[in-house]
């Protein structure tokens, strides 16, 4: 009666458990720093977005302002770009300049006030930022440089 005894090769043919565990260790580290990169990179877009939705609601705004005399109020608001405003001051001369006023990246409406926090000559139009809370430090304003 002969003996066999599994060849070399025969044992080398698959991993250990050891190795496919180092593996996928390796695997999950490297996918966690991806997703972190990638997220900074998200948020640097959402930056991007709002600073470009500043400059499109501003020449509404300034547009709105050519035709009527004066920005919308604070009460009439950004809806005043879509929506003949109620109440005073009555617009001279109302043209509908936008079909809808988007939403910032995070979802939340823009804020609008007239006059501005910082500069009480024009409009300010504010995000209110990741965190989606008004009046924190990660709040984006169109009057304040980023």
């Amino acid at each position: 009666m002969k003996i066999r005894i599994p060849s070399r090769r025969r044992r080398a043919a698959g991993f250990s458990l050891l190795e496919m565990v180092i593996v996928l260790g390796i695997i999950a580290v490297i996918a966690g720093g991806a997703i972190t990169v990638l997220k900074r990179v998200g948020d640097g877009a959402k930056r991007t977005q709002v600073s470009s939705d500043f400059n499109s609601l501003g020449a509404s705004l300034r547009m709105y302002q050519t035709n009527n005399g004066r920005f919308p109020t604070t009460a009439q608001g950004l809806d005043a770009l879509v929506n003949k405003p109620g109440g005073t001051p009555v617009p001279k001369r109302w043209v509908k300049l936008a079909d809808r006023v988007p939403n910032d990246p995070w979802g939340e409406p823009y804020g609008y006030k007239f006059p501005g926090t910082h500069d009480q000559t024009t409009f300010e139009i504010i995000s209110k930022g990741p965190d989606m809370q008004e009046g924190t430090d990660d709040d984006i304003s169109s009057q304040k440089d980023e």
